[in-house]
């Protein structure tokens, strides 16, 4: 047992569909083109997903538990942020037994595209308590599921993915800072719903598509997003200049940009990988830090400053040390 309880990242990984979906291919089925779509929102392809939840947040853990040189049956825990479960009942068990981690506890963790911000900060509380020492944090969407592909507004956004990370229980902690909140006046910008369909004494009904104010998501996301990530680094006693590098939640590059603006972070310092996945939800964060990773940007001890934000209205910022 260690004396004094922190966490590190440790290792990472991501699964994405195979398909590819064009804007052009889009143009085909609703009014919009290459052009308008770049043009608004930096996405010029996504990944959709034939196979289920599981499959890809699997795929990405496998990935992670790799490169951390961790066993599965050393997990003691795993965490599935995701608003899409295979089971409405939850996906996590189900991953849990896929991967064989046989003394892990599992459970799933909605809170759409902060999921895995929140993710990160729950963890943390496991380990910096002395009560865990592994624990695996899946950020996992298959959204395409729930798009209405007639809805020009939001069919060119969103795609499917999985991205995690291992959290090890260390005796320097890694996670420097964090901040989170929530809105619920504000719901009804960005909802997935269930819709009642009862006749009679006996409840029917089903989920409906994914409904979006883009206007006002976006002007919560530039207004909230830079207010939480100062927030998170006076926690942790750091200033934006001591940024390595900025990592948003992948939903528009117009919001990247405003927000690096906003924060006075030059754009070689924000990662994106938008153009080529669109929005991920809670698969956004993980999915691009793997990358980066993997590409050699990220390197151990570097700084990042992650944010996630979106339905709830949710919104949270994270600071920690990579490796």
């Amino acid at each position: 047992m260690l004396n004094q309880a922190g966490l590190a990242l440790i290792g990472c990984g991501s699964a994405t569909p195979d398909r590819v979906v064009t804007n052009d291919d889009l143009a085909k089925i609703v009014d919009t083109s290459d052009e308008w779509i770049t043009t608004r929102t930096g996405i010029r392809s996504r990944r959709i997903s034939s196979t289920p939840l599981t499959t890809l947040a699997s795929q990405a853990a496998i990935a992670a538990l790799a490169m951390a040189n961790v066993a599965a049956s050393d997990l003691d825990l795993i965490i599935l942020a995701t608003s899409t479960a295979d089971d409405l009942f939850g996906s996590a068990s189900q991953v849990q037994y896929q991967l064989g981690a046989s003394r892990a506890v599992a459970f799933d963790l909605t809170a759409a595209c902060s999921g895995f911000v929140f993710g990160l900060v729950t963890a943390a509380q496991y380990l910096r308590a002395g009560a865990y020492e592994n624990i695996l944090l899946i950020g996992a969407d298959v959204l395409s599921r729930w798009v209405d592909w007639g809805d020009r507004s939001t069919c060119v956004l969103f795609g499917d993915g999985a991205g995690a990370v291992v959290l090890q229980r260390q005796s320097r902690d890694r996670l420097l800072g964090f901040e989170m909140h929530s809105d619920g006046s504000q719901a009804e910008c960005l909802t997935l719903a269930y819709i009642d369909q009862s006749q009679g004494k006996f409840p029917s009904g089903t989920y409906g598509k994914i409904r979006m104010n883009g206007k006002e998501v976006y002007r919560f996301a530039v207004q909230k997003v830079p207010e939480v990530i100062e927030k998170a680094l006076f926690r942790a006693n750091l200033s934006t200049e001591q940024i390595n590098w900025l990592l948003l939640h992948q939903a528009n590059q117009r919001i990247l940009d405003a927000v690096g603006d906003r924060l006075q972070i030059p754009a070689t310092k924000i990662l994106s990988n938008l153009a080529d996945y669109g929005n991920t939800s809670a698969a956004s964060i993980p999915l691009a830090l793997d990358q980066a990773v993997r590409q050699g940007k990220i390197t151990p001890g570097q700084i990042i400053a992650a944010s996630g934000f979106g339905a709830g209205l949710t919104w949270g910022a994270a600071i920690f040390e990579w490796g």
